[in-house]
């Protein structure tokens, strides 16, 4: 069988997803339509990949939506040159996006399978990126601090060691705050005050939280909210 040609679905979906929703940066706009994303997701959901909708990936993780993606990392305003780490990076797909707008990123994932699917992907299509494996709710303290924090999904519990590595004063963070009961946001983060000694230390992780839109996503499964033990 020969392989189906995405060009066609890849310019739609941003003159019909993403433009229309206000992104403007021609780098996001650009990689956006150059990257297959359909590679990025399994090979019987590749018909699903330019979607508007989030595609999964397995084990309660997924591939965000194309619109949602967009928005937070035009909202992140990424600059050249800045340290990107990329919470729950997947496959890779928002860890290319951000290199191709000149980021120095971090995509840092704790699934075995995603991170082997994520490996081959970014040596392909940006190999500048470096890829680490651990538990997502400690963050990666060997390359902190960092410009931006990009949780690639949903979150209901903030770890502290995460928004900790953040640069201060002026490290953002984005992703999706998840509530019960309720519609999610899309939140920017940025941080405030001064780092004290050792990244994790008590005290340097105060963030200033604002929503910028309503959004949803499943949150991802290491970043749930611990339940109260309740008698």
């Amino acid at each position: 069988m020969q392989p189906t040609d995405y060009t066609a679905a890849r310019a739609m979906m941003v003159d019909s997803q993403i433009r229309p929703n206000k992104v403007t940066d021609p780098r996001i706009l650009g990689a956006m339509r150059t990257l297959p994303r359909e590679r990025f997701v399994p090979l019987a959901m590749a018909s699903l990949a330019y979607a508007d909708e989030d595609v999964p990936l397995g084990g309660g993780r997924v591939l965000m939506e194309p619109m949602l993606i967009a928005r937070l990392l035009q909202t992140a305003a990424v600059q050249p040159g800045e340290r990107v780490l990329v919470l729950g990076a997947g496959c890779g797909y928002a860890a290319c996006v951000l290199a191709a707008c000149g980021a120095e990123v971090v995509a840092f994932e704790s699934e075995e399978d995603l991170a082997a699917h994520a490996h081959a992907l970014l040596a392909e299509f940006a190999p500048g990126v470096t890829l680490v494996t651990g538990r997502l709710a400690d963050g990666w303290p060997a390359l902190a601090p960092y410009d931006v924090v990009f949780i690639d999904g949903a979150f209901e519990e903030l770890p502290p060691a995460v928004s900790a590595q953040l640069r201060r004063p002026g490290g953002r963070l984005l992703g999706v705050r998840s509530g019960a009961g309720r519609m999610g946001q899309a939140v920017l983060g940025e941080a405030f005050g001064v780092p004290a000694p050792g990244l994790q230390a008590p005290g340097v992780q105060a963030l200033s939280m604002q929503a910028v839109f309503d959004a949803a996503t499943p949150v991802l499964p290491e970043l749930r909210r611990v339940a109260a033990f309740v008698f």
